[in-house]
């Protein structure tokens, strides 16, 4: 009898603990919109220069710049940020980003390492993306 009072009572504790840690684990999906550092609305078209960076954007940067350009929390900045825009950082320096590399300077996410196996052409499609993107959150 003592045994099965044993065991009945160690179902419940674990059914407990299950049902606790399901409401504090957050799903996958979940836990990248929390990471995201930025909203970012995209806008109702692309060009198809920016359909292409689109597909570079996402095999090359998303994984530190987060889904389209939102920045990650703790990882990367987002390129969806006034920042970025235009006239702070200028089409050159996305360039020169992925070919050398940036100390880091605005934000306090480390160094960002080149990015292997782009060309200027391949990063200035990129660039399109990320600036039909921020002209479409209103970063001009």
């Amino acid at each position: 009898m003592t045994l099965i009072k044993y065991g009945a009572a160690i179902a419940i504790i674990g059914g407990i603990a299950v049902a606790v840690w399901q409401t504090r684990t957050p799903n996958p999906a979940q836990q990248v919109q929390s990471l995201a550092l930025a909203e970012v609305t995209l806008p109702a078209s692309l060009s198809d220069n920016a359909k292409i960076g689109k597909v570079g954007f996402e095999a090359n940067c998303a994984s530190c710049h987060g889904l389209n350009g939102a920045g990650q929390d703790g990882i990367a900045p987002p390129l969806i940020h006034k920042i970025y825009e235009p006239s702070h950082h200028g089409d050159e320096a996305f360039q020169r980003a992925a070919a050398f590399g940036v100390q880091a300077h605005h934000w306090r996410f480390g160094n960002m390492p080149p990015v292997a196996g782009l060309s200027r052409a391949d990063v200035a499609m990129i660039v399109d993306y990320i600036r039909e993107v921020q002209r479409a959150n209103g970063i001009n």
